[in-house]
């Protein structure tokens, strides 16, 4: 069977299996008699062990097969949680997480068996039943329904046979049989030990499938499927080939222990109702159920913890995977139908005659409701919460904690803030450098918090939350905080400043030195902060992103890293300004407010411009300056500023006139700019002409 076409289905599937082991786990490690909590693992482990099977990855299904076998000990109360099995479960994750890496890469699962995790497993399972493995148990039922399948030749092996048929599948059967065919009725046994017995009921199915058509399953197709069933299940089929050749197909498969199979010539009312009586008891009034019926039943009975937690589930809602690049086609289509808007908008307001009428206007208004629209529409659809990303960090702060023997603990907040899903692709490594900072540099040894009269336990978070067109990811802990003074000494050490240059510098400029290439205040380089690599490829990767990164912090009570990322990479809501002859666009989502200053007003502090607005004082730009324009003869009267806002800081950009918002779309100047900062891209306008997009982060 060819699955290369499940491949991407199943990697993503694995992937959420592997998310919802790992928090159960943790969460298994706080509550280790939480019932609900077991059974979620046992179920995750039980349906990843089912895809590695189905996919032909026999490493990867036997590793989650044993660890599906020591939670069904832990179910039964024969194994108690502790730390050395929470410690053995995270491993067999890791092992099966290096399966699916290799998977990703390559589409095989490569050649490490993991024997010693294998091992250690088993050992769990001999401990909770004194060398005798969890296999043995259903033996005698075993027994039991091999004695009834081969107990006598003939009215046995009919009677078991036999099953409660509707009218609809009689009718169908003889209807088969009156067009020639010959009815075979085959009920197949499944190994004990076979681990997937729906793939193997699949297999069957093709097999016999090939000399005619199966018209009637027991249990149902979908209980199958499912697994619903024992070790057999049974269905009749119609075919014009000999018994005995279906028989041996179905024989042939691998794992399957025996094959009852017969021709049937009668499926009428007699038949029925024997199978009717020897299904009985049934209440009264009630249509007895067919034996695989029944037994599910009564499982379901027997087992009803395992239920609870599925009912208590929402409905989960109709969803379609869809490959990023459709997506990526869809915007850019969406891109270009706000151009022919933009141009269409420019010609109504330029052109004389037909244009000023009335209705075009109004359609003009229309177009571009139905534009935005389906822009949101198209951002809903690329949407996906950050917790995609964030949830793999507790586990690894975790661990983190017992590497480096602190004890800390890791409180997040907002992971259903949602991003584009290209910039969540890309935000993960940033922010588990920051995490990993906080967890090696940021928090201070036991003993030391104990002095300075903190909590023995460490505190790291990561909270998230939307501002605007942006979102904010704020990651700290209450450590340390920087030595501004060691950053100081280590940068002059270095030659990257002057003992001079040191002396006046604030604290901003200073904590501004670890954003550089290299600059690293680690004592000894390790695994865990990034290998001595500084935060400047964190500050680089935000910025690919159109986002920012600030610090704060105080020496002895932690530190604070403030990451800003857009919401989206491709249209914008702008303000269009001129500056000499030229068009630039501003981010809406920066602007505070736009002000008319009097020359007058501004005044210098440390020889810089400045404007004194409503108690706040606020440096400004000129952007024809900045943007080496030739100076104005006559300067106005009155400045034109746009005041843009980063976080709790505001600066005041001096433009030459306002043109009004519009929604432009983001278009990349590639390699031919990419040195400047400043400018983070382009936008094409209704007339055609080409208008610089302004990086209002890096002008602050």
């Amino acid at each position: 069977m060819d699955v290369s076409q499940y491949l991407e289905i199943f990697i993503d599937e694995s992937g959420e299996h592997l998310q919802t082991l790992s928090d159960c786990i943790m969460e298994l490690e706080n509550e280790p008699d939480n019932k609900d909590v077991i059974n979620e693992i046992f179920r995750a482990a039980h349906s990843l062990k089912g895809m590695a099977g189905t996919m032909g990855f026999k490493r990867m299904q036997h590793v989650t097969h044993d660890m599906e076998n020591v939670f069904q000990e832990v179910r039964g109360d024969k194994i108690p949680v502790d730390s050395q099995m929470i410690d053995l479960l995270f491993k067999c994750l890791d092992a099966i997480e290096g399966y699916l890496d290799n998977i990703k890469a390559s589409s095989s699962e490569g050649e490490e068996d993991n024997e010693v995790i294998i091992k250690e497993l088993n050992s769990f399972i001999e401990k909770a039943n004194g060398k005798q493995t969890d296999a043995a148990a259903p033996e005698p039922a075993k027994e039991e329904a091999k004695e009834e399948k081969t107990g006598s030749e003939g009215d046995d092996e009919k009677k078991y046979l036999q099953v409660d048929l509707s009218d609809k599948e009689r009718e169908q059967l003889a209807s088969a049989k009156n067009s020639g065919l010959h009815i075979y009725g085959m009920t197949v046994v499944i190994q004990k030990e076979c681990l997937l017995k729906a793939a193997r009921a699949f297999l069957v199915f093709r097999a016999v499938e090939e000399f005619g058509e199966i018209l009637v399953y027991r249990p149902s197709s979908q209980d199958i499927e499912d697994e619903k069933f024992e070790l057999d299940f049974s269905f009749y089929m119609s075919s014009s080939e000999d018994l005995e050749k279906i028989q041996t197909a179905a024989k042939n498969v691998s794992e399957i222990e025996q094959v009852f199979a017969e021709e049937l010539s009668d499926f009428g009312q007699n038949e029925e109702k024997e199978t009717k009586e020897e299904t009985k008891p049934a209440a009264q009034g009630t249509p007895a159920e067919p034996p695989a019926k029944q037994a599910e039943n009564k499982k379901s009975a027997s087992a009803p913890a395992a239920k609870k937690p599925a009912a208590g589930k929402p409905a989960t809602s109709r969803t379609i995977r869809v490959d990023i690049e459709k997506l990526d086609t869809l915007m850019n289509q969406v891109s270009e139908l706000i151009i022919a808007k933009n141009s269409l908008v420019s010609i109504a307001s330029t052109e004389e005659g037909s244009f000023n009428n009335q209705g075009f206007h109004d359609q003009i208004e229309y177009l571009e409701r139905i534009t935005t629209s389906l822009h949101e529409s198209v951002m809903k659809a690329r949407m996906v919460p950050i917790e995609s990303v964030v949830n793999k960090f507790p586990r690894m702060i975790r661990d983190l904690s017992r590497t480096l023997n602190k004890k800390m603990d890791l409180v997040m907040t907002g992971e259903e803030t949602e991003l584009d899903r290209t910039v969540v692709d890309q935000i993960g490594d940033p922010l588990q450098h920051l995490l990993r900072n906080s967890a090696d540099h940021g928090l201070e040894d036991t003993e030391k918090r104990i002095e300075r009269g903190k909590s023995e336990t460490g505190h790291i978070f990561l909270n998230a939350f939307q501002e605007g067109n942006n979102v904010v990811i704020k990651v700290g802990d209450d450590g340390n905080g920087i030595d501004t003074e060691a950053v100081k000494g280590k940068a002059i050490d270095r030659g990257i400043i002057t003992a001079e240059q040191a002396e006046t510098m604030s604290q901003k400029e200073i904590v501004n030195l670890l954003f550089l290439p290299s600059f690293s205040m680690a004592k000894k380089i390790t695994d865990i902060s990034g290998r001595g690599v500084g935060l400047d490829v964190v500050k680089s990767n935000i910025e690919q992103l159109g986002g920012d990164v600030e610090v704060k912090t105080s020496l002895g009570e932690g530190t604070t890293f403030t990451v800003r990322l857009p919401l989206t990479l491709a249209i914008i809501q702008a303000l269009m300004v001129e500056v000499r002859d030229e068009k630039y666009a501003i981010a809406l989502a920066s602007i505070s407010n736009i002000e008319s200053v009097p020359v007058t007003d501004i005044k210098y502090v440390e020889a810089k411009e400045v404007i004194h607005l409503r108690g706040s004082v606020i440096p400004l730009i000129r952007l024809d300056r900045i943007l080496d324009m030739e100076p104005i003869e006559d300067e106005r009267d009155n400045l034109t500023v746009v005041i843009v806002q980063r976080g709790d800081s505001q600066i005041g950009l001096v433009v030459d006139n306002l043109m009004g918002q519009q929604e432009v779309v983001i278009k990349s100047l590639g390699k031919y700019i990419n040195g400047n900062k400043l400018i983070s891209g382009a936008t094409i306008l209704g007339d055609g002409e080409v208008a610089l997009i302004l990086d209002t982060n890096t002008l602050m």
